[in-house]
């Protein structure tokens, strides 16, 4: 193999992380919407029912959270491919550090809020 077919073989390498990025930016955005609109379903059925207890809307608060995250993915993930594009074609390629712990960090984070929301509310269903 010459230094040419490496090279196509980092930028295919290269895309295809910046594919698994977008479509876990898009999971995360589709999840979001999810959860916003069962908080609202959840509140207008109370409502309909009924019931005395409301909702808080602290869901719809949480899906908008991971919307944004969703999309903040996208964006790091298009700067992270186009900072490894250029590396790659200077030879000069340094593997994401920070970035990855930040964003696993974050992720980890919204699960565990998430989490927290589910234990609080599952008594009100």
């Amino acid at each position: 193999m010459n230094e040419r077919d490496h090279k196509a073989g980092d930028h295919l390498a290269n895309e295809r992380t910046f594919l698994a990025w977008i479509r876990t930016s898009i999971s995360i955005i589709v999840f979001g919407f999810v959860v916003a609109k069962f908080g609202i379903t959840l509140r207008e059925f109370l409502r309909f029912s009924g019931s005395a207890k409301q909702e808080s809307g602290l869901s719809l608060g949480m899906g908008i959270a991971f919307m944004a995250m969703g999309v903040f993915m996208a964006v790091v993930a298009l700067f992270r491919y186009r900072t490894t594009q250029q590396r790659l074609d200077a030879g000069d390629f340094k593997p994401a550090k920070t970035v990855i712990v930040f964003l696993g960090i974050i992720t980890a984070l919204f699960g565990l809020i998430l989490a927290v929301y589910l234990a609080l509310t599952a008594g009100s269903i």
